[in-house]
Formats: C-alpha cells, sequence, structure tokens
C-alpha cells in the first residue's frame, strides 16, 4: 500500500484513539490466569493484541468477542493452561512473544512460539537468559531467535534479577514466570520502565535506595480484569506532534492514558515548549487517563538523555520530527535500543530525515538535530520500513512539506493504529 500525504492547511478536530496496546496485550493475558470472568471493554484492535488472543485461545482459554471492542475472558486460573498441538503465532508482536513465554514456562506447559519475518530477526536471549536460571528450557534458532520451544521439568526456581536494562517486556517476563513459583522472585529496577504489569497484577512493590523491588511468586492473588482500556499515549503522541509543528492547529484527545511511566514524550514536549492542556482526568481501572488538547507552540531545542528514553522509547521517532522544527541544536542519546526494534528505528529515521532535508548527524545510540522553525520538508518518497512507528512518522513531517509526499507499505501502522489514515484525513479536512 503506497499513501498519499497532502500538506495540510490546517490540523483542527477531535480524535477517538485507539486503545493501549501495551495494556490490551496484559489484560488479556491476566485476565486468563484469573480463576474467573473478566470483560475488558475499549479492547484494541491493532494487530498485535490481537495474535495475543489468538495465542490464549491456543492455550485453552475462552475468550468471547462481543460488539463495541468488548471482550469476554474465563479465566483457567494458574493451573488451568493447556499445551497446544499447534504453533502459537506471535505476528509481529514483541510483546505477545517475549510475556507470553514469561507465562508458558512458569505454568510448565509446552509450546512453540513463532512469528513473522521482523519479529523472528529480533533478539530473544535477554529473555532466555533468565528464564533459564528459573528451571525453564527454551530452544531458540541460533541460541538467540524465533521459534522458540519451551518446556521445563522442575519447579520454578525464584529469582533476584537486577535488571541489565530498562525494559518493560523484560521485567515482565520474568514476573510473569515468578507467579508460579513458591519462593520470592525479585526484579530489581534502577531506571524505570513501564509498570502496566506490577499495576494490573497489584505486585508488592518495595523502593530501596533510589531502586525499585518487584515480587511475584504463587502467593500473589491475581486480581480480575475488567475495565475500560485507556486510549493509547503511544498513538497520541503523533497528533500531539503534529499540532505542536502546524502553524494553524488544535487537537483534542479524549480517554487517553496518562502513566507516569508512559508518558515521557508529554513531559518532553512540555519542556520543549508545546501548548498542551490536559482536563477531566480519572482512572480506568489502575491506570489514570485524561483528556489532551494541543495547539500550535513554538518549540525549543532538547537532549533525551539515556535516563528518560525507556518512558519515551516508542515516542523517539516522532519526537525527532519535533526537533526538525524546534529553534536550535536537539539531541537524543542512550538510545541504541531502538535499533532493536521492529527495525533499526534510528537508521529509519534518518533515512526519513535525509529524504526530507533536514540538517542532522547519526550516531550509534541517537541522533543529532539542526531544528528550524521555518523548516520545509522536501516532497518525497518515504519508506515505512514496515514499522508502524516510522510510516506514521514519515506520515506528520509530509504535512509541513512544500508538496505531496507519499509513505510506502503504509498498510504497517494497522499494527498498532489501523485508523491512522483515515483520522489524518479527518484533521485536514
Amino acid at each position: 500500500m503506497k499513501q498519499d500525504v497532502t500538506p495540510a492547511k490546517v490540523l483542527k478536530g477531535t480524535l477517538n484513539l485507539p486503545a493501549d496496546k501495551s495494556i490490551s496485550h496484559r489484560s488479556a493475558m491476566f485476565a486468563a490466569l484469573y480463576e474467573g470472568i473478566s470483560t475488558i471493554s475499549n479492547f484494541s484492535t491493532a494487530a498485535d493484541p490481537h495474535s495475543t488472543l489468538d495465542c490464549m485461545r491456543k492455550l485453552g482459554v475462552s475468550i468471547r468477542e462481543q460488539e463495541d471492542n468488548t471482550i469476554e475472558i474465563k479465566g483457567v486460573g494458574r493451573e488451568g493452561l493447556q499445551a497446544s498441538a499447534k504453533e502459537l503465532d506471535c505476528g509481529n508482536s514483541g510483546t505477545t512473544m517475549r510475556l507470553l513465554s514469561g507465562i508458558i514456562g512458569g505454568s510448565g506447559v509446552s509450546a512453540r512460539l513463532i512469528g513473522d519475518e521482523s519479529l523472528s530477526a529480533r533478539t530473544m536471549k535477554r529473555i532466555i537468559d533468565p528464564l533459564t536460571k528459573m528451571g525453564i528450557t527454551i530452544e531458540a534458532r541460533d541460541g538467540d531467535y524465533a521459534p522458540l520451544e519451551i518446556h521445563r521439568n522442575g519447579p520454578i526456581k525464584p529469582l533476584h534479577f537486577p535488571l541489565p536494562i530498562a525494559s518493560a517486556q523484560l521485567k515482565s517476563c520474568v514476573l510473569l514466570a515468578g507467579l508460579f513459583g513458591d519462593g520470592e522472585t525479585e526484579v530489581i529496577e534502577t531506571l524505570p520502565s513501564r509498570d502496566h504489569t506490577e499495576r494490573l497484577l497489584n505486585l508488592n512493590i518495595e523502593e530501596r535506595d533510589e531502586n525499585k523491588i518487584i515480587r511475584s511468586s504463587r502467593e500473589a492473588v491475581i486480581p480480575e480484569q475488567s475495565y475500560r482500556i485507556p486510549n493509547d499515549f503511544s498513538a497520541a503522541a503523533f497528533w500531539m506532534v503534529a499540532a505542536a509543528i502546524h502553524p494553524d492547529s488544535e487537537i483534542n484527545l479524549p480517554k487517553v492514558g496518562l502513566n507516569p511511566s508512559r508518558t515521557g514524550a508529554l513531559d518532553i514536549l512540555k519542556s520543549m515548549g508545546a501548548t498542551v492542556t490536559i482536563t477531566n482526568e480519572s482512572s480506568e481501572g489502575a491506570e489514570p487517563v485524561g483528556d489532551l488538547s494541543i495547539s500550535s507552540s513554538k518549540l525549543e531545542p532538547i537532549h533525551i538523555t539515556e535516563e528518560v528514553v525507556p518512558n519515551c522509547i516508542d515516542e523517539i521517532p516522532i519526537l525527532a520530527v519535533a526537533m526538525v522544527f524546534a529553534d536550535g541544536v536537539s539531541r537524543i542519546s542512550g538510545a541504541g535500543e531502538l535499533r532493536h526494534k521492529e527495525t533499526d528505528r534510528l537508521t529509519a529515521m534518518a533515512d526519513v530525515l535525509g529524504k526530507a532535508g533536514a540538517d542532522f548527524t547519526e550516531y550509534e545510540d541517537g541522533l543529532q538535530i539542526k531544528g528550524d522553525p521555518d523548516f520545509v520538508p522536501k516532497a518525497s518518497l518515504y519508506s515505512s520500513f514496515d514499522d508502524h512507528r516510522i510510516a506514521m512518522s514519515a506520515a506528520v513531517l509530509s504535512m509541513m512539506a512544500e508538496d505531496k509526499s507519499q509513505v510506502l507499505d503504509a498498510g504497517c501502522t494497522a499494527i498498532s493504529y489501523p485508523a491512522f489514515w483515515e483520522d489524518l484525513g479527518t484533521l485536514t479536512n
């Protein structure tokens, strides 16, 4: 699919964003481990969380999809998962594969996890190593990549695990395996990452010496997962940047998830001078939500450092677009993890910025961008690298261009935001 993007004269309107993917994944998995029925509304329509639903069904979990993106899950508890004779296809979803590896390994059922070409090229070693120490056997291609053959013969061994990197997927994988152990597994987090898992499972957390210690074991009671999924902050970030850089804009985004471990990009944009208003703050289950309103802004440069990166890792591609229109030199550093996403997102964004004519330098761990509030991107043919966040970042940049641009393989936006192109049209018409 090749998508035309015409420069936008105005950007105004209200968008009902897609549901949060990260929470949708977890709500389905945790509801399956709850002994009883959970009703989850506003479940994501994106491809990735539905890969999770398909995998849970193959593990013997009853899931009924109702109207208005509501799902009902009949949980089987820790002991009720069933080994699947069929492969569990995780599609493009790293969250599905990594979190499900912890659940499957912890539960003791045997399974084979596969993924698409992109997921099969992403390292799984960071979860294989700790799970192996917990007594779980994982056979992987070249010892590192999917397909993953998972089984265990003995009990789960409790693990004291200082996180080597700030990764919510790694943290969650170990904690989920720990739920099946008689002893207590501890994950020690020195740099914050998304905390949806510990919130939704109400896990024991201790703050000590500026570190966070999260514990899980068979003693942890898995709560019912009945709530409305907040709208996706990562999706909101694209329109926040679009509104901030456009000279005639006002975009309203209701019921967006405002979990502090996810909203690093909001803090960054505010620091750059973006005009953002938050109203109607409340909670959806364990998650804070609010209505966002963003309008045209004069942006200042900023330095995104390693300490900040974990809370804005998915938003860095679109934040790079914001930096193009800031008044001065911005820098992203400590973001080498972006080279191991659906694609190498640093190289991909360097390609996008280069085709637009931006002034930038690519580094091993980030980018330096010399911004200009009056910058007009060249009309170009952009590669999405089959990465949804690159495609959407290129689209936002193209709305500021001198003439019509095109984004190749634009259908990949369905991975996280199926209605992205329709919403773009809503704002510009």
